[in-house]
């Protein structure tokens, strides 16, 4: 596994590795490395070798550290020794690893060996014209990145959506710099794109791009750096793919973690009809080495691994069942990747329909929470996992619970089942399931026409439980036989007390008691709809106060709708239906509806119909 940090659940993303693994950054550091001339000695002031060198790995003979606590250390693979002893290295060139280094190299100057070449990070850092805070490189506003997969083969397409939400915290004009790599990981092509002045929103389409620049068919990766940026510095986005001839598939999926995990998990095995094939995209600019990705039956600890390298860049289909034969749904997956790759896709296809979702980061670091059991009754029902059940005449829904960390060795669960008005059908008791379970459960058996569930922990039969509950939900259309599928974990919603840093919130601290949720709208004949949940761990506000606002490509406000929704109820909205043919085309294709609630905090799924009886469905995302 690469020792590399790479995101701090209390500050964010690390940006020390953003600003290493840019792409850009690692053509400069290839450059870098070319000037070095042995031997060499490392000055490591800020503690980054770690990262630096398992992303790039160089030939460095000696490591030196100024704190003395950090002496007899190993980092990347060298023991520290002390900064005082670097002029009896003998060494020709000296890296500083560091930004902004000039005073340090200044003040170290006179320890150095005699006629050795200093170099420093300064020497692969980004061009000025592409920084945001231009006084601070390490500013994070600096690397708004991310990466999204990205194809147009095979009958499909792929079209990125989103907005320019910088706008509302006060940016200016704001771009993309956009890297199309290919399946091999070469660049296919480098451009920027302009975003709106204000709020509105946008697309990148895999169609107009293979056009634009006279691409062969592709499936790759892109990268996204967003310059300029305010407030935020994650590139949220959702992703359609779909049939480029308007055929059958369709699916969406909401934007990938912009920062690699060694775990991932709620890898569904394949049914018998069904082919799933994982891509594994490689996430930084050195291969994966062989035998470092493993699939492994969620709680078997018998992993199988990939035989092959995986080059820079590069994007590679792993076929499940030749990793796991015999395995199949509702068994599900664990994947180990060394924290080379940026949360990935899976694509399952049956019947010639296709649908892709992502897995989610399965955590290493987490330990049974004894508090959860013993929360005090205003916490209510504490944490909650809320999902959609879709009109039941059409579709069935279906829900997998899925351990989502290592510390999770059983998951004591139920599921709540309400009405859209927010009656509770029933409580369905799942027990105390283990790590290896494989208990989906179809909501048919509720007899809920359409409203929600919401997965609970429910300790009668004994547990732990960590407040990481995710599940994975799959949505089949019993007429088409077109399915997708979606997974989130839980949390606390609409109490005015807080637990840890539950309620989140969208903006400023627990309790997070608003909502701020984007829908993007309906193109090529689909149109878009959204099933929103107002999920509720304990009494709250009778009736929602939500507002459905339609803006315009430059995000200019073009007309609203209101919705009630109920306490522990649902409600299915479609844009056209709402607002109109006239105002859905004044929108425009770049047009979006942003959910807005200041009364309580709704949680929510989105995707779009076709007239062939394909779907998506995805949780949407907020900003």
């Amino acid at each position: 596994m690469l020792r590399i940090q790479t995101f701090d659940a209390r500050a964010g993303g690390n940006v020390i590795y953003k600003a290493l693994a840019h792409p850009l950054a690692a053509e400069a550091i290839s450059r870098l490395y070319a000037r070095f001339e042995p031997p060499v000695a490392l000055y490591d002031p800020d503690g980054i070798a770690d990262t630096l060198l398992a992303l790039y790995p160089a030939a460095v003979d000696s490591l030196y550290v100024h704190d003395v606590g950090a002496t007899g250390q190993i980092r990347g693979g060298l023991t520290a020794l002390p900064l005082t002893a670097i002029g009896a290295s003998g060494a020709r060139t000296v890296l500083i690893a560091a930004f902004g280094a000039a005073r340090i190299a200044a003040r170290v100057a006179p320890m150095l060996p005699k006629d050795a070449t200093v170099l420093t990070l300064d020497d692969v850092r980004l061009p000025d014209a592409m920084l945001t805070v231009g006084t601070h490189y390490l500013d994070k506003l600096n690397f708004a990145t991310n990466f999204a997969f990205f194809r147009q083969a095979d009958g499909l397409s792929t079209r990125l959506v989103s907005a320019n939400y910088w706008a509302n915290h006060g940016a200016g004009a704001v771009r993309l710099w956009l890297r199309l790599f290919g399946g091999d990981g070469r660049i296919l092509a480098t451009w920027e794109q302009p975003l709106p002045a204000g709020p509105g929103g946008f697309s990148i389409d895999s169609e107009q791009i293979g056009n634009r620049f006279g691409l062969a068919p592709f499936t790759g990766q892109l990268f996204i750096h967003a310059i300029g940026a305010a407030g935020h510095d994650v590139v949220k986005y959702a992703l359609d793919t779909y049939a480029s001839g308007d055929g059958a598939s369709l699916s969406c999926t909401h934007d990938a973690n912009a920062w690699p995990s060694d775990l991932y998990a709620g890898l569904p095995a394949p049914r018998p009809d069904e082919k799933v094939v994982l891509w594994l995209q490689n996430s930084h600019a050195e291969p994966i080495p062989a035998g470092t990705v493993a699939l492994d039956r969620m709680g078997a600890g018998q992993g199988v691994t990939l035989d092959r390298e995986v080059g820079p860049f590069a994007t590679v289909a792993v076929d499940v069942a030749a990793f796991l034969p015999g395995l199949q749904w509702p068994a599900q997956i664990e994947v180990r990747t060394g924290q080379h790759v940026v949360r990935p896709r899976y694509e399952v296809t049956q019947n010639d329909r296709v649908r892709i979702a992502h897995v989610n980061v399965e955590r290493d670091t987490l330990r049974p929470d004894p508090g959860i059991p013993l929360l005090p009754p205003q916490m209510g029902r504490g944490y909650i996992l809320p999902f959609p059940i879709l009109p039941i005449g059409r579709f069935r829904s279906v829900v997998l619970p899925t351990p989502m960390s290592t510390a999770q060795t059983n998951l004591p669960v139920r599921l709540d089942v309400f009405d859209a008005d927010g009656t509770k059908r029933a409580e369905h008791v799942l027990g105390c399931l283990p790590r290896d379970h494989a208990v989906a459960v179809d909501l048919d058996q509720f007899g809920v026409d359409r409203g929600h569930a919401e997965l609970v922990y429910d300790f009668r039969d004994g547990g732990q439980a960590d407040g990481w509950l995710h599940a994975l939900f799959r949505y089949e259309d019993r007429i088409s036989g077109h399915a997708a599928e979606s997974s989130f974990g839980a949390h606390i919603f609409n109490t005015a007390m807080t637990y840890r840093d539950e309620p989140q919130s969208y903006a400023g601290p627990p309790p997070g008691l608003s909502t701020r949720l984007f829908l993007k709208l309906g193109d090529r004949g689909r149109n878009s709809f959204a099933v929103l949940i107002y999920p509720a761990s304990g009494p709250w506000h009778p009736v929602s106060s939500t507002v459905l606002q339609l803006h315009d490509g430059a995000g200019a406000p073009i007309a609203e709708s209101a919705v009630a929704i109920a306490c522990s109820g649902s409600a299915m909205v479609w844009p056209h239906l709402a607002f109109g043919v006239a105002a859905m085309n004044a929108a425009g294709p770049d047009g979006y509806v942003l959910v807005r609630d200041t009364t309580c905090r709704l949680f929510g799924y989105h995707g779009l119909m076709d007239t062939a009886g394909g779907f998506s469905l995805d949780h949407m995302f907020g900003f």
